[in-house]
């Protein structure tokens, strides 16, 4: 992965110029989009239920316990905002999403589609990578938006309805409300369009390298979702370290 970086670089600012063009290709770009979102909504929403869910279930007892139940929803409401929203969000549009424009990519240059472009003078970049990555830059914020309340939602039924936390939907929103800022939806927001931009180029890249027929496709998919999960994870902890001093 780290040999081809600088082409991915390349690949990144031919897209960043390609944006002006990005009108004469609307219609790739929104099917792409709702390809992205509608397939990826019912995923969402139940990862994100029980993503809450297990964060109140893991930290609940042990904030009662020490007398600190009224600071769950808070720190349930953080936790989805600002880190667990975008990073499972783009791990599973790294698998789901990535892949399949790895795979599509990827048969096209194995099977010689993509030469056939070059040769009526259209631009690879223009037509294949710039609809994906303006979609999945859209896409993929809007359903970590989406899935911040879902688990909320998750971490407020299992608090109520638990035994050992019985924190109620009151005093679980409550708290929530009270901690809770725009600026760490905000914060969430830039990391999933960071993520947003790895997936797409890491998967747009590998699907253009591909080679060696139909074993070489399945390759291409591998690499693309273990590197952009790989990127993901590493690139979580340096933004949020330049988030945090912007915070200050």
């Amino acid at each position: 992965m780290y040999k081809n970086i600088g082409e991915i670089l390349i690949m990144f600012w031919q897209t960043v110029r390609a944006l002006p063009l990005m009108w004469h290709h609307r219609k790739k770009v929104v099917q792409q989009f709702f390809e992205i979102g509608n397939t990826s909504l019912l995923m969402v929403c139940i990862l994100s239920m029980f993503i809450g869910g297990v964060i109140a279930l893991q930290t609940g007892p042990v904030l009662v316990e020490r007398g600190l139940s009224y600071v769950l929803g808070g720190m349930i409401g953080l936790s989805m905002c600002k880190e667990f929203a975008p990073v499972m969000m783009a791990i599973l549009m790294a698998g789901r999403v990535g892949s399949a424009m790895s795979a599509e990519i990827g048969s096209m240059r194995v099977y010689q589609e993509i030469d056939a472009l070059k040769t009526m003078n259209i631009s690879p970049i223009n037509y294949l990578v710039l609809p994906r990555m303006v979609a999945i830059t859209v896409a993929l914020p809007a359903l970590v938006l989406f899935s911040v309340p879902v688990g909320w939602l998750g971490g407020a039924l299992v608090s109520a309805y638990n035994q050992r936390i019985s924190v109620g939907f009151s005093s679980f929103f409550s708290d929530l409300q009270q901690v809770v800022e725009l600026k760490d939806v905000i914060n969430g927001l830039i990391k999933s369009v960071v993520f947003a931009v790895v997936i797409g180029l890491i998967s747009c890249h590998q699907g253009l390298s591909t080679s060696g027929g139909p074993r070489g496709i399945g390759r291409s998919v591998t690499k693309a979702v273990v590197n952009s999960i790989v990127m993901i994870i590493i690139l979580d902890y340096f933004v949020t370290g330049v988030l945090l001093i912007f915070e200050k």
